[in-house]
């Protein structure tokens, strides 16, 4: 068996245990310090791990003892048990899970062929092998042949240039300011409009069998112009960055990854500028924090919305206006997973401790500010919160990015939510479930994986670390009349965690998250 395959195997298994120890199994008393066993209810199975935050060496209990699980037996025994849990049998997600250990073996021998980019901000973006921690597939490819995604995998530090379609006038679809797109070239003949597309969503879209290409409504023309400089896909694969042009483009990609389909929904796009309306007074007061405005999106109107939604590109602005002086933008996310030039790295306790409180300080309250001033639930999970460090490597600066991701507070913007209610589904949410929504991304996912990738380094800080988090949130909470909110995260002692495993077995909408009660860091 191959170095890379073992490695995919077990990065693989560590995802799925944490989603089945975390939404399924139950605590059986510890046999170790150095083991949990948990019991997998529906069948009665009892599975013990090696313990931490990677939990590793999967075995389930035989009258002959503890066998050990290959990653095929452990998915074997997670689809047993979820098929008995939930009465459903799901033999896509089944997959999925295999398709993404193949993956990542693929990942790692193209890495191993290809140079990681010189730029810190690029290599943080491009470092997610293993992908999100508590998903049962987090690097499926929709079952696609290496060769048909790996030239634009991230993981594999790839950079292409984009297509360019010409788009007739009279079949363009657009809203807001796309004048960031011009950098990328022309349009080609008088009459047409310029349209950047993902090469990997042109190759989806079966350029051959649509008629607007022959008819003359679309046309090829090319690849982007020199000086646009290359595109570098981002940790969510498509949505790439232009550093020549300090331009973000997030594209149509219509392909399974993690919880959903990646093409750009029509129901995001009506209210992408409503969206950058609501946010933009928000990050005015707050020195140390920004948001990466999503500018406008243009697409091709060609009678359905498959098409109208495949072909639609979302211009958003750059990093350079957002950087304080002197900073280094990095991936919340790759500091989590870890890659060369982490700031975290080759610091001592008492530093680690510094860069912790410095990170709770430009994070935590604008997230806070942003639901109790302004009604809207930022998505500030790892893959959408980028750390600005100085020079010394400490965070001087957060900013946030994805219009996607934000939610409105019903009860906060219902004149607003009124007025545009032809435009279909919106971006909403009750201020439970915002809230909910929020403290899982904030606390679930974004704190406690820093927070994790700290201890992992100085098991010695375990104890210190939560304190602070929780002194942070109580201040900001003093200091503007004790939101109950905060209050009640506070004294609770358990948080919302997203069942990823359960969403996908029964085929849930990604956007329609369920949680599970996880015990409270901060309580």
């Amino acid at each position: 068996m191959s170095e890379a395959k073992d490695r995919a195997d077990a990065l693989s298994a560590t995802a799925l245990l944490n989603c089945l120890i975390r939404e399924v199994a139950r605590p059986e008393p510890r046999p170790g310090a150095d083991h949990a066993v948990h019991r997998l209810p529906a069948t009665g199975r009892l599975l013990r791990v090696r313990a931490g935050r990677r939990p590793a060496e999967p075995c389930v209990r035989t009258d002959g003892g503890w066998l050990p699980l290959t990653f095929e037996a452990l998915v074997a025994l997670t689809a047993d048990e979820l098929g008995r849990h939930t009465g459903v049998t799901n033999r896509t997600v089944v997959g999925e899970m295999t398709d993404s250990r193949d993956v990542i073996a693929a990942l790692q021998d193209a890495r191993a062929a290809a140079c990681p980019p010189e730029d810190p901000y690029l290599r943080s973006e491009q470092a997610l092998l293993a992908g999100h921690r508590y998903h049962p597939a987090p690097k499926a490819r929709g079952a696609g042949a290496p060769e048909s995604w790996l030239p634009y995998a991230p993981e594999a530090y790839a950079r292409f240039p984009l297509e360019l379609l010409g788009v007739r006038a009279d079949v363009v679809a657009e809203d807001g300011d796309l004048s960031l797109l011009e950098v990328l070239g022309t349009a080609g003949p008088d009459g047409y409009v310029v349209l950047p597309i993902h090469p990997w969503e042109l190759d989806l879209l079966h350029e051959s069998g649509l008629p607007a290409f022959r008819d003359g409504r679309l046309l090829r023309l090319g690849a982007s112009a020199p000086q646009a400089g290359p595109a570098v896909p981002t940790s969510s694969i498509r949505t790439v960055y232009l550093p020549e042009a300090d331009l973000f483009c997030k594209l149509s990609l219509d392909v399974q990854i993690t919880n959903g389909n990646r093409r750009l929904e029509l129901r995001d796009l009506l209210w992408l500028r409503t969206i950058g309306e609501l946010l933009a007074p928000v990050f005015d007061p707050l020195p140390t924090a920004s948001f990466l405005a999503d500018r406008g999106y243009r697409t091709a109107d060609l009678g359905g919305q498959h098409a109208y939604e495949g072909f639609a590109v979302i211009a958003r602005e750059g990093l350079r206006p957002h950087l304080l002086p002197g900073v280094t933008p990095l991936l919340a996310a790759g500091i989590g997973e870890g890659f060369p030039g982490n700031p975290l790295d080759g610091l001592t306790p008492e530093r680690a401790l510094v860069w912790w409180q410095r990170y709770l300080d430009r994070l935590v309250p604008p997230v806070l500010h942003a639901w109790r001033a302004h009604g809207l639930v930022l998505e500030c999970h790892l893959q959408n919160v980028l750390v600005g460090v100085d020079a010394a490597g400490l965070p001087a600066q957060v900013v946030f990015r994805d219009h996607e991701g934000i939610r409105i507070v019903a009860e906060r913007h219902r004149a607003l939510l009124d007025r545009y209610a032809s435009r279909g589904p919106a971006p909403v949410l009750d201020a439970a479930h915002g809230w909910e929504r929020l403290a899982y991304c904030l606390v679930t996912n974004n704190l406690s994986e820093i927070a994790g990738a700290l201890t992992d380094r100085h098991p010695e800080l375990a104890g210190e670390l939560w304190p602070r988090a929780r002194e942070v949130f109580a201040g900001y909470a003093a200091e503007h009349g004790g939101p109950a909110e905060i209050t009640a995260l506070l004294a609770s002692p358990h948080v919302p965690a997203k069942t990823n495993l359960l969403l996908r077995w029964l085929d849930v909408d990604g956007a329609d998250a369920r949680y599970t009660p996880m015990a409270n860091p901060l309580y």
